[in-house]
């Protein structure tokens, strides 16, 4: 756990009491804080109470009076599309505002790190799509490297709920446009940001806010070194802030399928390899079409923004692509599920926007498309560039209609189910083909979440196949 600092006899009131803010009232208590606990849900608000952890509805007259800080958790809405009343409240109080992630920045540092001759780095990764993939990427290696790490925040577990780190540790930090919208210290030492595609454009106010949320990582803290996806104008507009000219090998440039030129620092992927050039010279090659956990030119970006972290970190080409080998994928994106009678059976779930989508199309070939569900604004014109790898497209969820008349001339079919689509996927895939989940959707008109719809996906193959059911409910 990292204790929290600077709020030392204080009351801090902590908003939402899922994972991130239980763990931040069990470090407020651990940095000698006093947590008063508050949550719309009377089961989290028990949840908190049998810990032993005060509980205040803060929203009444004078509940901010004797608060230093309001913890927030990141599903709670700060100003957009309204401010939460909680939120609000504090305002008019001036209690500052922010999060388990600007706690932990401000908090991480501990005395015993005049000792180190090597001290702790943190590695924070941001970007619409990739992000998990590139932060468990980037912990894979450096652990199978003999490293010490740890992974947390939005995947693994909460930024306040790891071990302090040792000398030489690195804390890999997924982070969100949620938790970087609000966080009032963000320090990283390393930064990432893998790309830009339209989503959460609600809660952002669209789609300047949300690049504004994401660029925050970048803007407010200053980090070392700064890894930058830039195949969207975003990321080409962010590397040329960061940078104080063309050689400035602060910022590390990095692409998926163009070529990178330039005396600065450059890894981008073509054609399955990997690349990094540095001062105009290529120094590292990696070939990647063999690394079946890194399908696809997403992947591909993914890899090379891991690939551009170790090195920053110090580590050496051959030690990163051998653990490139060992890395098998994160479940629910592009997971291989399983591979008989010559059919591919892939899960990829997290697939819930169009872009995520359309890059899961292109990273196969004769595919049987399950795809639907509760769709998101923009439409689904997006998906062009893909669907004409598809054979054909099997729709869930209650808008399966609506779903498949946008898919132009590719040949769909209405099943509303998942337990249907496998089956007549299943059915009707020939060898070669890949059964592929990618919804391109939410999931929440018929799962709670897209971990249950993805492992709704894989019992069904599994059940097709004759297959073990035990099924992966990791996320």
């Amino acid at each position: 756990m990292i204790p929290v600092q600077g709020f030392e006899g204080q009351n801090v009131a902590v908003l939402g009491l899922g994972r991130s803010g239980l763990a931040a009232a069990r470090a407020l208590v651990a940095g000698d804080a006093v947590p008063v606990c508050w949550d719309d849900s009377p089961e989290a608000r028990e949840r908190a109470m049998a810990e032993g952890f005060a509980v205040r509805e803060l929203t009444r007259a004078g509940a901010f009076d004797d608060i230093a800080s309001l913890v927030v958790s990141p599903g709670i809405a700060h100003l957009y599309p309204a401010p939460n009343p909680v939120i609000s409240a504090a305002w008019a109080a001036g209690v500052p505002v922010d999060n388990d992630i600007g706690m932990f920045f401000r908090s991480l540092a501990l005395s015993d790190w005049d000792q180190y001759d090597v001290l702790p780095r943190v590695v924070a990764v941001t970007g619409s799509n990739g992000k998990s993939t590139t932060s468990a990427l980037i912990h894979h290696i450096l652990s199978e490297s003999g490293r010490e790490s740890q992974l947390a925040g939005n995947i693994g577990r909460g930024v306040l709920d790891i071990d302090p780190p040792g000398e030489a540790g690195v804390v890999v930090l997924e982070l969100s446009s949620y938790q970087t919208d609000l966080a009032r210290s963000l320090t990283p030492d390393v930064a990432v940001f893998t790309n830009l595609s339209p989503d959460h454009l609600d809660r952002h106010a669209g789609l300047g806010g949300y690049f504004a949320a994401k660029r925050r990582l970048f803007a407010e803290g200053g980090p070392d070194r700064a890894v930058i996806g830039v195949d969207e104008a975003e990321g080409q507009y962010m590397a040329n802030q960061l940078s104080e000219g063309p050689g400035d090998d602060r910022v590390i440039r990095i692409s998926s399928g163009q070529k990178l030129g330039g005396p600065g620092w450059d890894v981008f992927a073509r054609k399955g390899f990997l690349s990094e050039w540095r001062k105009g010279r290529q120094v590292a090659s990696v070939d990647l079409r063999g690394i079946k956990g890194l399908p696809g030119a997403h992947n591909h970006q993914n890899a090379c923004a891991a690939f551009a972290v170790c090195r920053a970190l110090g580590m050496g080409p051959k030690q990163i692509e051998a653990a490139l080998h060992s890395f098998s994928g994160l479940p629910h994106r592009s997971q291989i599920v399983a591979e008989a009678g010559g059919v591919s059976y892939v899960n990829d779930s997290k697939a819930t926007n169009v872009d995520s989508a359309v890059k899961a199309l292109l990273a196969f070939d004769n595919i049987r498309w399950i795809c639907g569900g509760l769709q998101k604004d923009g439409g689904l014109d997006g998906l062009a560039p893909g669907l004409g790898n598809v054979r054909k497209a099997y729709v869930i969820g209650r808008e399966a209609a609506g779903f498949a008349l946008g898919l132009g001339g590719t040949e769909a079919e209405i099943c509303t189910t998942m337990q249907v689509a496998v089956a007549h996927a299943m059915a009707e895939a020939e060898p070669g083909d890949v059964v592929l989940l990618a919804p391109a959707t939410a999931s929440f008109d018929q799962y709670d979440n897209f971990e249950q719809r993805g492992n709704d996906f894989m019992a069904r193959v599994r059940e097709g196949l004759g297959l073990s059911q035990e099924v992966s409910t990791e996320s």
